[in-house]
């Protein structure tokens, strides 16, 4: 079962990062050019929101499925803490990952309250943005690219 939510994690947060960027993109470049919200525009940030929940329930599943728990059981919060890799895979990671996923559904939300196009557009380009910021900022990249 590790194996399998682990794979599952890994590729679908390929799907994630892509949407993400085609979402945050979109939002800057049609709020700049001053577009007009579509039906196409919701669905891709709402499409953003779902796949990213999705990727979240993976990640919590995995933590759990992992041996997290009997390390931090059998090492100590301290000692992980002082191992970088450690604190990385079992505190930070999925710290802000559930930080980027917030932003994410704080800017869809928003986004729902505005009345002009532009506005709508800006809120999904701010906190899009910043989630793919710390999304990319805390990808195992060395483990998840190969």
């Amino acid at each position: 079962m590790y194996n399998t939510i682990k794979m599952l994690h890994s590729g679908w947060a390929y799907l994630v990062l892509f949407i993400l960027v085609v979402a945050t993109l979109n939002a800057i470049v049609k709020s700049m050019a001053g577009k007009e919200y579509s039906a196409k525009d919701f669905r891709i940030s709402l499409f953003t929101l779902i796949v990213s929940h999705i990727q979240l329930l993976l990640g919590i599943v995995f933590y759990f499925v992992s041996d997290y728990m009997s390390v931090i059981s059998n090492m100590g919060m301290g000692a992980v803490m002082k191992d970088s890799i450690l604190r990385s895979n079992i505190v930070e990671h999925p710290l802000t990952m559930i930080i980027a996923i917030a932003l994410i559904t704080i800017g869809y939300s928003k986004h729902k309250k505005k009345l002009t196009s532009k506005a709508k557009f800006r809120m999904i380009a701010v906190f899009y943005t910043l989630a793919l910021i710390l999304i990319l900022a805390k990808i195992p990249w060395q483990v998840w690219i190969g």
